[in-house]
């Protein structure tokens, strides 16, 4: 028997491949899993695609995060059972493994009926990035928030600072995304195309400033201009991954640092926690998952606004082209797995 995988064969090239499914049990602590629905990470995958990414091997298959059907499970897994819906961080393919013990790829949390709506559980992780930023932030009721950047992370970003109780302003130079921001409930935001983009921010926090400034967009350049609008005492978290090279007198944003106001950079990459709930650690990125899974069901995270496309995975190609070269019109892509992923479930059960 074999399954459906979309595989990127060389730079912007998508195509929809086969592999062979596993004709064994799984391993004591492996998932077999049916997906159902998978969510197309844009900055990473896109990297990915790109052939800029040396971890990421072309041709490869991608995949950042899915809700997939379990189908086996080994003598070791306790966190879910056959036919159990899970969370996972796997492929974009119709059946697949998760090794449960893996620290980037292992996530399989069980879902309830208290989940959210099966293709929206995938948005989960592209809130559980951010969240890392609000972990390591400092901010506090009735703070002056600026996110830069108002993609699916950005977005997010700036609708958790917001539960945390901040006064949030988005930035981006997408009227549609601003937009959106809007609809997803974030009351200010500012078109950075505008030369004048900074004052408007400063109008806006008035006159103690910012205290924390949250790049998404992983941009150096934007990051170091941004910066100015952080107030004395407070923090630049990087919450988007730096890229391309960037050349600049690094002088000036050394200064913020070490004179007169004392600006803290703070790096937010997800991986900072761990990622399994441990009783000596508060924070983990399953903890995390839980309480974004409990406020998407509660509609307190806004993720409708932000879903723009359902496509079936022979429409990969369409799906990345768009949010390469469309920015206006795609930012949550979902891949719909439910026809393509059966023929593999009823390979996975005989075997």
């Amino acid at each position: 028997m074999k399954s459906s995988k979309i595989v990127f064969i060389r730079p912007w090239q998508v195509e929809l491949g086969e592999a062979e499914l596993p004709h064994h049990p799984p391993e004591a602590h492996q998932v077999y899993l049916r997906n159902l629905y998978s969510l197309v990470s844009p900055g990473t995958e896109l990297a990915c695609l790109s052939g800029g990414e040396t971890w990421f091997p072309l041709p490869g298959t991608p995949g950042y995060v899915g809700v997939g059907e379990v189908l086996a499970v080994g003598d070791q897994v306790t966190k879910v059972a056959i036919g159990d819906k899970a969370l996972t961080y796997g492929p974009h393919a119709g059946v697949y493994a998760v090794d449960t013990l893996d620290r980037h790829t292992g996530m399989c949390l069980k879902l309830d009926a208290n989940s959210p709506r099966l293709d929206l559980v995938p948005f989960t992780r592209t809130a559980t990035i951010p969240f890392t930023a609000i972990r390591v932030s400092e901010i506090e009721l009735g703070d002056w928030v600026v996110v830069t950047g108002l993609g699916l992370i950005g977005n997010f970003a700036a609708q958790l600072a917001r539960l945390q109780g901040a006064n949030v302003i988005g930035v981006d130079v997408s009227a549609s995304r601003r937009e959106t921001a809007s609809r997803c409930g974030i009351e200010h935001t500012v078109d950075s195309s505008d030369p004048a983009w900074k004052d408007a921010v400063r109008q806006l926090a008035g006159s103690r400033g910012v205290t924390t400034l949250i790049d998404a967009t992983g941009l150096s350049a934007v990051i170091a201009d941004a910066a100015e609008l952080v107030a004395s005492y407070g923090e630049a978290i990087l919450l988007g991954s730096p890229r391309a090279e960037y050349v600049t007198d690094v002088t000036k944003v050394f200064n913020r640092i070490h004179l007169p106001g004392f600006t803290q950079f703070k790096g937010a990459l997800e991986w900072r926690y761990p990622t399994f709930r441990d009783e000596f650690v508060k924070h983990s990125i399953e903890r995390n998952s839980e309480i974004v899974l409990e406020l998407i069901a509660a509609n307190r995270l806004a993720v409708e606004p932000l879903y723009t496309h359902k496509l079936n995975p022979e429409q990969a190609g369409e799906g990345y082209r768009g949010l390469r070269e469309d920015k206006e019109k795609y930012l949550g892509v979902i891949f719909d797995w439910t026809e393509f992923s059966a023929s593999g479930e009823r390979g996975i059960r005989a075997a």
